[in-house]
């Protein structure tokens, strides 16, 4: 499609010998012949170009260009300024009022065209670059809804935000550093005497990893679903289950791994079987004594190595807390890029152990964001807390 000039100038011989030019080299070529006009001829007309003269009768070109600019409709179109001034404060004023280019000699054709070629050109690419743009800004939208959706199922997945389970409390945090995450963690209760907790964490971030953790936490699920209705807990076995985890999400198929603790407890006898494959240790917060790491197990999930995983069985007693979290706790850093830390972690725990687990989870938020001074994670923090009430564990 042939490209588009208006020329706004009060000379009609002018105009003419412009529109004849012009036109022989093909473009569309409309003119007006003073400055309201040529306004609401650019409004009408829509060209890609405007040749605008600056000295005319009651609006000046300056005026036109100034009015031109403050219009959304027409801001965008180029426009050359066409007049013998020669002062170099008139092309000032001209380039700054918007204008891109400031001809004195209207009649050198060779001049003229060079001028409005090198515009045109520089019009196209801009429009291209703006249509490309808002291409780009709405397959955002449509990434960022799908994210959303994502991490909204995702966030089904989690307990609720306050679990109640056989005298036992239970809270917990999440914060992606994304709208969706590798992290992942849950409760599922087997039979009325068996409950297994679970953490995870995918390597990388986004959307591959938090496909992985969704396939994972439905296999869980569906395998411990299985469990319960056969009501057959001695098959599950803490090592067993990550054994064939490893088996199912090799790193070769996935491009991905996971460390994972996994535990089975009996809320019964307060009997717990755990294994840890390469996950950051749960905390056993203690009333009387101090805390006590659950870190046996194997590797990371993923790698398929025959390294057997191992498991340890724990009694429980009156008063007991688990804490289970994310690397994205100790690994948080501040803005001097010091780490949060294990140790840091240990003290706040030890110092707080004594009160609930809601407390607790929030408590431990809420000193990650001091520490880091409102410094966003690289990583996503997970924490889950568990709290034994029933009298039976004292037995």
């Amino acid at each position: 499609m042939a490209e588009k000039i208006l020329i706004i100038n009060d000379d009609k011989p002018i105009c003419e010998l412009l529109s004849a030019f012009l036109t022989q080299e093909g473009y569309v070529v409309k003119s007006a012949f003073d400055g309201f006009s040529g306004i609401q001829q650019t409004e009408n007309f829509q060209p890609d170009l405007i040749l605008l003269d600056v000295v005319m009768p009651q609006m000046d070109g300056y005026q036109v260009c100034e009015k031109l600019k403050q219009n959304s409709l027409t801001a965008q179109i180029p426009i050359i300024f066409l007049s013998s001034l020669t002062e170099v404060k008139d092309k000032i004023k001209g380039l700054k009022l918007g204008g891109v280019d400031f001809i004195n000699r209207v009649t050198d054709r060779a001049e003229l065209l060079a001028r409005v070629q090198t515009h045109l050109r520089i019009r196209a690419l801009t429009k291209e670059l703006i249509e490309r743009n808002q291409e780009l800004i709405r397959k955002q939208k449509h990434i960022e809804e799908d994210l959303a959706a994502a991490a909204a199922i995702q966030r089904c997945l989690l307990p609720s935000s306050k679990t109640e389970m056989n005298k036992m409390d239970i809270a917990w945090s999440c914060l992606p550093c994304e709208q969706v995450g590798g992290d992942i963690f849950n409760v599922i209760r087997v039979d009325d005497e068996h409950v297994i907790f679970y953490i995870l964490d995918v390597s990388g971030h986004g959307v591959p990893s938090a496909m992985i953790t969704v396939s994972v936490s439905q296999q869980l699920h569906q395998r411990n679903d299985i469990l319960g209705i056969f009501n057959a807990p001695n098959i599950l076995s803490p090592k067993e289950i990550l054994k064939s985890l490893d088996k199912e999400f090799p790193i070769e198929r996935f491009d991905k791994f996971f460390t994972i603790f996994y535990m089975v407890l009996n809320t019964q006898t307060g009997q717990l079987c755990y294994s840890n494959a390469g996950h950051p240790p749960a905390v056993i917060l203690h009333p009387n004594k101090q805390l006590e790491l659950l870190q046996n197990g194997g590797t990371v999930i993923g790698i398929n190595e025959s390294f057997p995983f191992e498991e340890e069985q724990k009694i429980l007693e009156l008063g007991d807390k688990i804490i289970l979290y994310t690397d994205g706790v100790t690994e948080y850093q501040n803005h001097n890029e010091e780490f949060f830390g294990a140790q840091r972690l240990y003290e706040f725990l030890e110092k707080v152990k004594h009160e609930s687990v809601d407390f607790i989870v929030d408590g431990l938020s809420k000193e990650l964001r001091e520490f880091g001074n409102g410094a966003l994670p690289i990583d996503d923090v997970s924490v889950m807390g568990i709290a034994f009430q029933t009298s039976e564990l004292a037995k």
